[in-house]
């Protein structure tokens, strides 16, 4: 029982420090913080900039997919280089957990391509197979007018 409350003041000391701290910082910047009520406070803007429309604006979904990549991408590599420092500890049976996961990985990776999530652009195969449609409709429209003619 001796052993487990030395080591346990420090923490406490710690976070009681953390605590004290914060509470003075946000006295301090109450009493010591600006107070002036203007038509420009309220503003989304207080540099110049004229808030013309809402700040509501849709963002396509490609966006929020790049974003869960890099956290998905972000997790892995963390993973990876735990698994680098502690290689010589975890031995072959550490190499082969993480073959595993990186080959789940790269599964996913590759499953996502196939199924076109990472094509943001224009598709530029349907866009061909439309020029390539259209110049056969008006050379038939050719066709018929010079037969008219």
């Amino acid at each position: 029982m001796q052993q487990s409350t030395t080591l346990l003041w420090p923490f406490l000391v710690y976070g009681i420090a953390v605590v004290t701290l914060v509470i003075g910082i946000l006295i301090i910047s109450y009493f010591l913080g600006e107070r002036h009520e203007e038509h420009a406070t309220d503003e989304t803007y207080e540099g110049g900039v004229i808030a013309t429309g809402t700040a509501r604006l849709r963002f396509a979904n490609h966006f929020y997919i790049i974003a869960m990549f890099f956290v998905i991408f972000d997790g892995e590599a963390a993973f990876v280089i735990t698994w680098a420092i502690a290689i010589r500890s975890v031995g072959w049976t550490g190499y082969i957990a993480i073959s595993v996961f990186i080959g789940i990985l790269i599964t996913v990776l590759t499953y996502i391509w196939r199924i076109g999530a990472l094509d943001f652009g224009p598709d530029t195969k349907k866009i061909l197979n439309a020029y390539h449609k259209n110049i056969k409709v008006s050379s038939a429209y050719e066709m018929v007018d010079q037969q008219d003619k």
